[in-house]
């Protein structure tokens, strides 16, 4: 749902400073805590999973997705496989500040989500962050799982995921763009709340927050 490009990158003008336990998190590899490990979640949809992305197994999937014209519009990452290769190296190979993953529903992938640390990323620059936001994106692969409100579900399963397994993370947050209708609604549907109109460098987006203490109200 329209990132920000890059979502990651080496310290400098375009992210962050590290703060104490996110070094002590960057020496053990990890600044989200273990996607990977996180399990399986049922939803009124069916099983749904996070899995990191592996290149070489998802490259084609991904490139597939990102060239469909409905996720183009936003992503702009249409082109050949090497440009959708561009972009998930930035995240494989960066710090770890985002992780690229599969959504798998039932078995099948299905969805894209990259979840980020949204206080570490530029973002952070065009809000009052606090540490440990998780910022989210998403894209629903599948035609047919779109407008029937699948991906409206999966994000309040994956907020709810990230707030399960990130104790100090306090807020998840997005940043759809605000001409997206369909991604800002399904956010709100999702347990997020509507926050502000952000100016960001390459979009007028919607900032959307899911608040730890607001998940069984929303």
């Amino acid at each position: 749902m329209s990132p920000i490009h890059p979502p990651v990158g080496p310290p400098g003008d375009d992210t962050l400073d590290l703060r104490v336990d996110d070094l002590v998190a960057l020496l053990d590899g990890d600044l989200l805590d273990s996607v990977a490990d996180w399990g399986p979640t049922t939803t009124p949809v069916g099983s749904f999973k996070l899995v990191p992305v592996r290149l070489e197994r998802d490259l084609a999937l991904l490139a597939r997705w990102m060239n469909d014209p409905a996720v183009a519009a936003f992503w702009e990452l249409a082109g050949p496989e090497s440009v959708t290769a561009e972009h998930l190296r930035a995240q494989l190979e960066g710090d770890g500040r985002s992780v690229p993953c599969l959504g798998v529903l039932d078995g099948t992938p299905m969805s894209y989500f990259e979840l980020y640390r949204a206080d570490l990323d530029p973002l952070a620059r065009y809000y009052p962050a606090r540490p440990h936001d998780t910022g989210i994106h998403l894209l629903i692969g599948g035609v047919t799982d779109r407008g029937r409100g699948v991906g409206t579900t999966l994000l309040r399963a994956v907020a709810d995921l990230v707030l399960d397994h990130r104790p100090r993370c306090t807020r998840v947050v997005a940043e759809p763009d605000i001409r997206n209708t369909p991604s800002v609604s399904a956010f709100l549907g999702g347990g997020f709340r509507y926050a502000a109109e952000v100016d960001l460098p390459d979009k007028q987006a919607a900032l959307v927050i899911r608040d730890r203490a607001l998940r069984h109200v929303l």
